[in-house]
């Protein structure tokens, strides 16, 4: 700005000032390349005078405040999330009742103003195919099913709520009981009988057993589009692409906590020919207090630069939140150091639920659980963050200051 104009803005603001109150301003500097106004000791003694309470100064006038409406920070992103089916009907080649989708996103999470994404996120219970030394508190809704597969997943969609059910293989593992992969695609057919919507398989996490099971269940499970979990890079991945390929599954891209090495992993499955609407990506679920904000911030990088347009990184989103239950505040009985914490029945769940809650801001698409109530905390919450009803909110929404 010209120094005039520098020089005629200055006395501008002295007049207004001057007349606001009828204050005298003592002291007062113009420089021509920056506008500088200096009160003396002087003006700070008169101007509580001159604003004292129950007097209006004579030279303001009144004023009205302007109507403004809300108006919402609409923003068009160039990406879109892929979306993934779970199971076919007899009408699609498979034997499913029920399907379920996840991604389709073109918006951040629950960003609501002038689009909704296509689906809600989904919670898969975990069942085991052989008893599992669960916490307490898990054990006490399932004791008597954790015997027998089939009974599980269905208590847990029937009684539990459950969008799916992921079956965990995990009898398989040469150190546990080393069940042939044979005898685990058979327990994938018992379940695929006993209910009527789609399951994920998982393997026991040894990577020298694990392809050869996941083949078999694929097989076994012909065109029933379930989801194979998963493919890393510390197995031989490139079998359970091609079992996924031939029998027609998806596939659970997984690495740990590091956003380069999962576009890697993605777009190795990609050049082996498995369409992108059949990958998953897990990026690695670290619980509450054990490292979830690096989760937190892997997860949200991986959604917001698929949304910008990142095309190796533009499927759904998995977290295995029963990573939750290995925290010590999660498990620990009240009867040892835990006590401390509260009750274990209440504990264990809020720490389940707050590890997946907090996914789900950042668009998590698929949530593995475990417990009843976290899963009854986490689908309320979501559906009140997606509901257009505006009816009074549950009581469940004030889960963090319930007493119980």
């Amino acid at each position: 700005m010209p120094s005039n104009d520098v020089t005629k803005l200055g006395k501008d603001i002295l007049s207004i000032l001057e007349k606001f109150g009828e204050l005298e301003l003592q002291d007062v500097s113009l420089e021509a390349d920056e506008l500088v106004l200096k009160m003396a000791a002087g003006l700070a003694a008169m101007a509580p005078r001159a604003l004292a309470p129950g007097v209006i100064p004579t030279a303001v006038k009144p004023f009205q405040l302007l109507e403004e409406k809300f108006k919402p920070p609409i923003q068009e992103y160039p990406g879109q999330i892929v979306e993934v089916q779970f199971g076919q009907t007899r009408a699609e080649g498979g034997t499913r009742k029920q399907i379920r989708k996840i991604g389709g996103e073109k918006v951040p999470p629950f960003y609501r103003f002038e689009y909704d994404n296509p689906n809600r996120p989904l919670v898969t219970f975990d069942v085991f195919d052989t008893r599992m030394p669960l916490p307490k508190p898990i054990k006490d809704h399932f004791d008597e099913v954790m015997d027998d597969p089939a009974e599980w997943a269905k208590k847990s969609l029937k009684e539990y709520g459950a969008d799916l059910v992921t079956v965990h293989l995990v009898s398989t593992d040469p150190y546990i009981k080393n069940t042939p992969a044979k005898q685990a695609a058979k327990t994938i057919e018992d379940v695929l009988q006993a209910i009527d919507t789609p399951l994920l398989i998982g393997g026991s996490g040894n990577p020298e057993k694990d392809p050869e099971v996941l083949e078999a269940a694929a097989a076994a499970a012909q065109n029933e589009r379930l989801m194979l979990n998963s493919a890393s890079d510390n197995l031989d991945w490139k079998r359970i692409v091609e079992a996924a390929k031939k029998y027609n599954h998806n596939v659970l891209s997984w690495t740990q906590l590091d956003v380069n090495n999962q576009k890697k992993m993605n777009q190795l499955l990609l050049d082996a020919g498995l369409p992108k609407d059949h990958i998953v990506q897990d990026a690695t679920t670290a619980a509450l207090g054990y490292g979830l904000q690096y989760s937190f911030s892997i997860f949200e990088r991986i959604r917001m630069s698929a949304l910008k347009g990142e095309k190796d990184l533009q499927m759904p989103l998995s977290s295995g939140t029963t990573n939750a239950w290995g925290a010590r505040e999660a498990y620990m009985s009240d009867k040892k150091k835990g006590s401390e914490w509260g009750t274990i029945n209440f504990r264990g769940p809020l720490w389940e639920a707050t590890t997946g809650l907090s996914l789900a801001l950042n668009g998590c698409d698929i949530f593995m659980m475990l417990h009843p109530a976290s899963v009854k905390i986490f689908k309320t919450v979501v559906e009140y963050l997606t509901s257009k009803k505006k009816d009074k909110p549950s009581p469940l929404l004030n889960w963090v200051t319930t007493k119980v």
